[in-house]
This record gives structure tokens, sequence and C-alpha cells, in this order.
């Protein structure tokens, strides 16, 4: 199993009554389950010129290619040198998960989603550390070991032959190219085992594409107290072109496109009853990975997300592309439209008697607007959660925030990487209390997605510590995780790990107390 499907389940299944989204067609034949601190400017050498759609354009980028290389597992845990300190109420676990090998023999993987999941644990007790990983044994990995060769195709890698289809492939091969539908999946909150994570699971609802040989590609999706807010972006994944890839020597990513004409949705789904709104909010075309949070108010739906306005990046995230230097990289780079944190506030008594042709949003200080067009349409725009400072730090991917106090509720800060690169290269917290931010950056240094842990009886919202796992590419076994004060922002301490970690995605803190 490649390291992007890992990072899909992780996203979605949070909740205490989780929902999966799985995208299937209707007439499936069987079932699948498949440092500066803050307002500071960004430090040299890196020069900022002329700001444009996508943000601001960057020169001088630093090659990242070590932090995109294949790794050996270290199943053994391995001791850290802790330097700083690391508060001793700390105890449990950061489990991370990414790609960790990207070759078997003399073939390797041409997209970043393709690597071999490897698995990362950072152990902390009593102010101490240890690290340890492991590559997950899917079958995937293992039908690759034991030829020593790629056999089995992932989303940007086609394995010719493939005699043992992956997860994709096992997919495709079960339905008849009639019609598709958005799958959402109800999985209950209690296991007794690693092995019952969706036992139980029962459909909660379909829904239909607005082009159904044509869906909206997905990688997450947000939640309310009642709601399931389903994105149909505009990413496209050309079914024709996924169906046929193999015959035609393409990779599954050559089905997924852009499509700026086609405008986004939100889909509302009542997680009660498994009702769909027949209400459609539309807003212009974007693209969405990483939602924020999402919550009702004063019967306002609230949906806070990261996206960009152009929905290309998820291609460009090539092996070949990350591992480039020089003005071959400052291109990649340039090329892609940055994501920022916005919010849509989307109005749930629609009506027949509703109001056309003005702004619903009475919401005090909020300039997002939504339009009644007739009782099934509304039109959104958004508001910045953000300010032209975070322009300087190439807006924010990897949102966090503190989980168990505001899902689904209203909330002030969240957390998140600045992509002044193609990885996050510096750590933000923002306050939606002034739009204000605080930032972790070193020049050199790429830090991974922050994971808010909050302190025993924590008061306030920022009650407590960011853990990061930091990576350089100049350095040879230099990565460390790094524990951020989230009130202040200031580094308390950090792990030095001995062992050389490739960049990865998503991560989780397990509390042992």
């Amino acid at each position: 199993m490649s390291a992007s499907i890992l990072k899909f389940l992780h996203t979605n299944m949070k909740a205490h009554h989780a929902c999966l989204l799985i995208w299937r067609p209707a007439r499936a034949l069987s079932s699948v389950s498949p440092c500066v601190m803050s307002h500071a400017k960004p430090p040299s050498p890196v020069s900022i010129n002329k700001q444009n759609t996508c943000g601001k354009e960057v020169w001088g980028l630093q090659c990242i290619e070590p932090l995109v290389r294949s790794v050996e597992e270290n199943p053994e845990p391995v001791p850290t040198t802790v330097k700083g300190t690391i508060p001793a109420w700390v105890r449990g676990s950061l489990l991370r998960n990414g790609p960790g090998k990207f070759e078997f023999g003399n073939q390797h993987f041409n997209h970043w989603f393709d690597g071999m999941a490897l698995m990362h644990r950072f152990q902390i007790t009593n102010g101490h550390v240890t690290y340890s990983s492991r590559f997950l044994r899917s079958d995937s990995y293992n039908s690759n070991s034991e030829m020593n060769r790629i056999v089995s195709s992932e989303f940007g890698t086609l394995a010719l032959p493939d005699p043992c289809k992956n997860l994709f492939q096992r997919f495709l091969s079960r339905f008849e190219m009639t019609s598709t539908s958005y799958n959402i999946i109800r999985v209950p909150p209690g296991q007794d085992s690693p092995s019952d994570t969706l036992h139980g699971a029962k459909l909660l609802c379909s829904i239909t594409p607005v082009h159904k040989n044509r869906p909206s590609y997905y990688h997450s999706f947000a939640m309310s107290k009642n709601y399931v807010v389903f994105i149909e972006q505009s990413v496209k994944m050309d079914l024709f072109k996924i169906m046929t890839c193999k015959m035609r020597g393409k990779n599954i990513s050559d089905g997924i496109y852009w499509d700026p004409n086609q405008e986004t949705l939100f889909h509302l789904v009542d997680k009660h009853t498994g009702k769909v709104s027949p209400v459609k909010y539309h807003t212009r075309a974007l693209a969405t990975f990483h939602q924020i949070n999402a919550f009702e108010q004063d019967d306002f739906l609230i949906v806070d997300m990261c996206c960009s306005d152009d929905g290309q990046a998820i291609n460009n995230y090539s092996i070949q592309n990350l591992r480039k230097s020089g003005e071959d990289l400052d291109k990649v780079y340039n090329s892609m439209s940055s994501n920022f944190p916005r919010r849509f506030v989307l109005p749930l008594n629609i009506t027949s008697k509703t109001p056309q042709g003005q702004n619903l949003n009475t919401r005090s200080n909020s300039s997002a607007t939504a339009v009644c067009l007739n009782k099934h349409e509304v039109f959104c725009t958004f508001e910045d959660l953000h300010g032209d400072d975070l322009l300087d730090y190439g807006g924010m991917e990897f949102p966090q925030i503190h989980y168990d106090r505001c899902n689904t509720r209203p909330y002030r800060y969240f957390y998140g990487c600045g992509f002044r690169h193609l990885v996050g290269d510096s750590l933000i917290k923002m306050d939606l209390e002034g739009k204000k931010l605080k930032v972790w950056c070193q020049p050199g240094y790429y830090p991974s997605e922050p994971i808010f842990v909050p302190s025993p009886n924590a008061e306030e919202e920022d009650d407590g510590i960011i853990l990061s796992v930091v990576l350089t590419p100049t350095q040879d076994k230099s990565t460390f995780l790094l524990v951020l004060d989230a009130k202040n922002f200031e580094e308390l301490g950090r792990a030095e790990v001995p062992v050389n970690i490739p960049y990865g995605f998503h991560g989780i803190f397990n509390s042992s107390t």
C-alpha cells in the first residue's frame, strides 16, 4: 500500500463516529474497502520577487533531494539526544506516516504518493525520546520486495506486467462504466482489535457527481456536529482514461486533471439520517486537500479549509520535480498555486421563501458572502483567514487545531506549515482574532505537520505544545523532533535523531496518561 492511501485513511477517521468516504461506481459487481518569531520576514538566501496569483515567486530554492530518498527501517528503538527541555507531562507516542522507499531493484516510482509507506514512532517518556520505524508490509510492498522490482501500479507509476493488482486496480476491475457515486460510510468508534477498524461500517448515503463519468478527486472532507460536508472540487478524474491507462501505457495520474471552468460544490449530509440536502452551495473553481474545522452557529454552517485557485499541484509532485535543483526547481515551485486558509459561511435554512439576490451572511465581521439563486442553489464567496503577511511564507497547509476541545466547535487558533518550498519550510500559528500569526522557521530546515498536544488541565485553547519532525537536506542523520510552546511559539527543546528520515505526510499523538 502506498503512503497516499494511509494518509487518506488517517485524515478521515478522527471523529467519535467517523465517516469514511469511498468513491465507487453505482453498479459495482462486488464491494470494495478501499528561528524567526512572529511577524519576521523569511530569512535569506531566498529572494522574493513580485506577487502573482500563486502568492509570491521565489528564486534560489535549496535542493531537497535528500528528503525524498529511500531509507532503511529502524524497528528497534533508537535513543535520541535531548537539548533543552521536553515537559515531563508529555507522555505518549507521536505516530507519523509517509513514503520511505522509492525504488525496488533498478526500477523507481515516479510520484511522491507512490512510495512505500513507512510508519514512524517517537516515544516520549519523562523528558526522554526514542525513535523507531517500520515499513508497512502491504501486498504491494511484499510483492515488490519478493520480485525486487515494481510489480504493482501506483498513482503515478505504471508497472508492466502487473500480476498482483494493487488497491487501485482491484477497485477499477469491479465496475461497469455506467454511473458513479460518492459513498459515505459510517464507521463506529469502538474496536476490539486492530483488525476491526471497519467492523460494523454502514452506508450513510450516496451522492451523485455533477458529471457521472468525471467525478471529483478528493482527499478528505469536513464534518460538523450534525453534517458531513463533501466538497466536490474542480480537480476531476477522467474515468475512461483511468480505466484504459494500462492499455495506453499511461499512469493513473494521467486521468486526473484540473477543470477551471467547473464550479466547486458543497454537499451537506445529515449525519444522523443520511439525508442529502437538496440545496447545493456553489463557489468558483477551487482545489482543496485539507479542511481546518467546521461548526454550526446561528443557523449557519462555517467551513474553514486550506485551498488554492489552481488544482494542478497534485501532478507536479513527481519524484523528478522534488529532486530538481537550481532554476529548474524554482520554475516548478513558481508554476504552482499556493494554498491559503479560507472560510465559507453556508446558510442552513434555505426555502422557497428565502430572499434571492442578496447576501444572506449576517454574521458580524465576516466578509464571506452567500447569495441565494433559487431554493436549491446558493453561490458563496470566501473570507480569507489570514493577513497579507502569510504571503511571505507561501501560504499554509497541513492545518491542525486543538482537536479534542475545538473539533466541530467555534475556535480561535489553528496551526500549519508555511510553504515557501515544495515541502513545508516553517511552522505557523494563526490567531483568528485579528488574523495574526506567529512563526517558527530556520534557514535550511523543513518541519512536518504540527501536532498540538494539550497540557494537563488546560484552561485556554492554546495551553499545550506543538510537536513537529524537522529535517535538513544539508546534514546527514540530523533529524530532530521539535517541541514548541503552543502559546508563544518559542522552542522548549528538541530530540535529535541519529537517523535519516524522509519528509512525510500526517501524524497523530497518542497519549499514554
